[in-house]
């Protein structure tokens, strides 16, 4: 470890940084494209290295994708660097160019709302107090007064059209059309790391790999207007092992927002994902050391069908976003829907949450069907005669408990949390019944 004093463009300030950081974000597999890796491990190496990360607010929430930044940030901040959180007010009101099409342009209002909700999901992940605290900022801060003269005079001049032309995403874009709005936003974003680099000595900007272009147009952007120099680094791609990306799911994105998405089917995305991939995603999403990782990585290899890379993957990823207690509530709700723990002890909105996932049959109230029934109309079972046949077997139960007569039917204390009735047809197979 190595302590370091320098003087910053605002302040004087010491802070001891672990020169191993790069080392590990390349086991972690973090680094897909880099400026001179030998002149960023330098800096990340012998002092405190002020950075920025940039979300871009163009949904209610964050989301898979922009979780391996944060997770990025966080590591630089424990090895001693200073971050800066970027939340785009002013490109949200854009969006990076989509291969796929011109994206739909959000009002004003809705951006702040937006701004406002991606703030608060980023600082519970970072310090924001300490020698390397972290600061939040918002480019609308410093867009929203440049005239249009200033921004193409100052910052327009320095962007040959041919190597904007160049960039992968306007290159796919430019038989089905780009508009100027999107094909100037690599602009917009370069002005952010030169604001960042001038106000705050920021001299190192990371990103998803598929913001290469933007990130490589701040760091030439600050040559040639400051003649300075600064860093930029890239995240790869997460995705599956055919390669699609990683971060949709049948019900839409994997959002970080428990509203959005519930925690229960949050951390069943991390306990189902494929052999293949559990390593990659140990090293990029969890805080596990080297020697952690590839001792569960040896035990996942020697007995896979125990899934403990995917049960370590799952719990270390839903504590890091949602917290420990909440996935305690998660595991303790999985156990008891299949026989291992009393499910009246749950949470309603856990159990809710767990049962919605795995499909729920609504029923009325005011005259419950008989288990027979239900089994029926769970899709327990395909009939009345095999209903009744589970039961005669001892294969059917009601909220745990084992079905002796078949024309039980269930009562009003038989309810979890006053609406939910789980029933299961042996070891594997259950259905959560919500009585309206």
């Amino acid at each position: 470890m190595a302590g370091w004093d320098r003087t910053s463009r605002t302040e004087r300030f010491t802070v001891t940084v672990d020169p191993t950081l790069l080392d590990d974000l390349e086991w972690r597999g973090l680094i897909a494209h880099s400026t001179d890796l030998d002149a960023l491990r330098e800096a990340l190496s012998v002092g405190s290295v002020r950075f920025y990360v940039g979300f871009d607010p163009t949904a209610p929430s964050l989301h898979m994708g922009n979780l391996v930044q944060i997770v990025t940030a966080k590591r630089l901040q424990l090895a001693g660097h200073t971050p800066y959180a970027l939340v785009g007010g002013a490109t949200g009101m854009i969006g990076d160019p989509k291969e796929s099409g011109e994206r739909v342009l959000n009002s004003l209002d809705t951006v702040k709302d937006w701004v406002e909700r991606v703030r608060h999901q980023i600082e519970p992940f970072l310090d924001f107090e300490g020698a390397n605290a972290a600061t939040m900022v918002n480019n609308y801060d410093w867009t929203a007064s440049l005239s249009t003269i200033d921004f193409l005079r100052d910052i327009g001049k320095h962007f040959p059209v041919n190597r904007m032309l160049a960039r992968d995403v306007v290159k796919s874009r430019l038989d089905a059309g780009i508009s100027y709005t999107e094909f100037s936003y690599v602009l917009l974003q370069s002005l952010d790391f030169l604001n960042l680099y001038r106000d705050h000595g920021v001299t190192l900007q990371f990103g998803g790999s598929d913001q290469w272009g933007n990130l490589t147009g701040g760091v030439e952007l600050i040559r040639r207007s400051d003649g300075g120099k600064a860093h930029a680094f890239a995240t790869p791609l997460v995705t599956k092992s055919d390669g699609t990306k990683y971060g949709k799911t049948e019900g839409g994105a994997l959002w970080l927002d428990p509203q959005m998405m519930s925690p229960y089917a949050f951390y069943q995305f991390w306990l189902n994902v494929e052999d293949e991939k559990v390593g990659e995603l140990l090293r990029i999403f969890t805080f596990l050391s080297r020697a952690e990782i590839e001792d569960i990585e040896t035990q996942h290899a020697e007995k896979p069908f125990l899934r403990a890379g995917q049960r370590a993957l799952a719990e270390q990823v839903t504590t890091l976003v949602h917290g420990a207690e909440e996935t305690e509530r998660i595991q303790a709700a999985s156990a008891a829907l299949f026989g291992g723990g009393e499910l009246s002890g749950l949470s309603p909105d856990t159990l809710g949450a767990a049962l919605q996932e795995t499909g729920s049959t609504v029923v009325d109230g005011d005259e419950l069907p008989s288990v027979v029934d239900l089994l029926v109309a769970t899709g327990l079972a395909k009939s009345k005669g095999e209903a009744r046949r589970t039961v005669g077997e001892g294969g059917a139960y009601l909220n745990n408990q084992r079905v002796e007569d078949p024309e039980q039917v269930p009562s009003s204390d038989d309810l979890i949390g006053g609406r939910w009735l789980v029933l299961r047809r042996g070891k594997k197979n259950f259905a959560g019944v919500e009585v309206r």
